[in-house]
C-alpha cells in the first residue's frame, strides 16, 4: 500500500496575498514565516512530519465563500488560547468572532470555555442540555478551549488550546456524509481516521449513511446553532480533516475560484498514485501538470472538494 500522503498546503485565493502573508505572521509568529514557493510569496507553517504551506492565488476581487463547499475554515494549536484572545483584543486589524451561546443571539461568548461544557465528547449542548445544565447550576470550566477571528479576505481562523508548541493543526470540512467521506478517505488516500471520530460502530459504504442529527448546539458561530452530529475526521501527519453535516440543505458547490480554492498533499511517486486513483474510478479534475519546479494532479473528494496531489 503506498504509504499516506503528507499535508503538503492549503491554497487560498487572495486580493493581495503579501497583506494576507503578513498578518498570519503577525498574529502567529511561532508557526508562521514568510517564504517563495514556486516563485510566488507562501506562507510556512509549523507542521509535522513536514512543514506546510498556505499558497495563494492573486485575484482582482475578493473571493467568495458562497455557495458552500465542503471547506469551512482552517486552524492552529497555541499555546496559550487566552493570552492569544487578550493580545488580539489589542489589535485593531483582529476582527474577534463571537460564539453565540443562544438562538436568539443576545448572548455570546469569545471562548467556547466561557459557557456550558459539551457531553460526550461533543463540543456544544442542544436547547435541552442547555436548559438541564442550567437547572443544576453547571457552571463553565473556563481555561483553554477554541476562538474564532476574522482573517484577510473574510478567512475563518480558528485558534485553540494550551499547547506545548504553535503550529497549524486542522482544516474543518463539511461532508454530505461524513462517515462516507471517512471511508473515502481511508480508501483512496490511505489516510488513517482520527482517533475518538469514528462511528460508534463499524461503517461500511453499504451502512455509512446516516442521518444529519436533529438538533442544533451551542455555542456556535451562527445564532441558529450548529449541527455537530455525526461528525468524523481522518489525520495527515499531524493534520487533521475533521467534518461535520452540511448546517443546510443545498448541495455543497466546488472550492474553486472561491477564498478556499483547494486541499493538497505530498506524495513521493505521483505516477503511482495516478494509477492507483484511477484504477479506483476516483475522478480527475486537471491530469498532470507542472506547479513551481514539480509535478502535480487535482482529483475530486466526496463532497465535491478539489484535492491536489503534488510530488514530493
Amino acid at each position: 500500500m503506498l504509504p499516506t500522503p503528507t499535508f503538503h498546503h492549503l491554497h487560498l485565493n487572495s486580493v493581495n496575498p503579501e497583506a494576507a502573508i503578513d498578518f498570519y505572521v503577525r498574529q502567529l509568529p511561532e508557526s508562521s514565516s514568510k517564504i517563495t514557493w514556486g516563485g510566488e510569496p507562501a506562507l510556512k507553517v509549523r507542521t509535522a512530519p513536514n512543514n506546510s504551506m498556505l499558497l495563494f492565488n492573486k485575484v482582482d476581487k475578493a473571493p467568495g465563500i458562497t455557495p458552500q463547499s465542503a471547506i469551512w475554515h482552517f486552524g492552529w494549536y497555541v499555546t496559550d488560547v487566552r493570552k492569544h484572545l487578550a493580545t488580539f483584543k489589542t489589535r485593531p486589524e483582529v476582527k474577534l468572532l463571537p460564539l453565540y451561546t443562544t438562538e436568539e443571539g443576545a448572548e455570546y461568548v469569545l471562548i467556547n470555555s466561557d459557557t456550558w461544557p459539551g457531553l460526550g465528547g461533543m463540543l456544544g449542548l442542544t436547547k435541552a442540555q442547555i436548559a438541564e445544565a442550567k437547572a443544576n447550576g453547571v457552571k463553565p470550566k473556563g481555561g483553554p478551549g477554541f476562538a474564532y477571528m476574522q482573517g484577510p479576505d473574510n478567512a475563518l481562523i480558528e485558534y485553540m488550546g494550551d499547547f506545548p508548541h504553535e503550529r497549524f493543526n486542522h482544516v474543518h470540512m463539511y461532508q454530505t456524509d461524513p462517515y462516507c467521506a471517512q471511508l473515502w478517505y481511508q480508501k483512496h488516500l490511505n489516510a488513517p481516521a482520527m482517533p475518538g471520530r469514528e462511528s460508534p460502530v463499524p461503517m461500511t459504504e453499504a451502512t455509512c449513511k446516516v442521518p444529519r442529527g436533529a438538533d442544533r448546539t451551542w455555542p456556535a458561530l451562527n445564532r441558529e446553532g450548529t449541527f455537530r452530529s455525526p461528525r468524523a475526521a481522518v489525520i495527515f501527519g499531524d493534520v487533521a480533516l475533521t467534518w461535520y453535516a452540511p448546517q443546510g440543505d443545498a448541495p455543497l458547490a466546488s472550492p474553486r475560484g472561491q477564498l478556499y480554492d483547494h486541499l493538497a498533499f505530498g506524495v513521493a511517486d505521483l505516477d503511482a498514485w495516478i494509477v492507483k486513483l484511477k484504477g479506483e474510478g476516483v475522478t480527475f479534475l486537471e491530469d498532470t501538470y507542472t506547479l513551481g519546479d514539480t509535478r502535480a494532479v487535482m482529483i475530486e473528494g466526496p463532497s465535491r472538494e478539489a484535492l491536489e496531489l503534488v510530488e514530493v
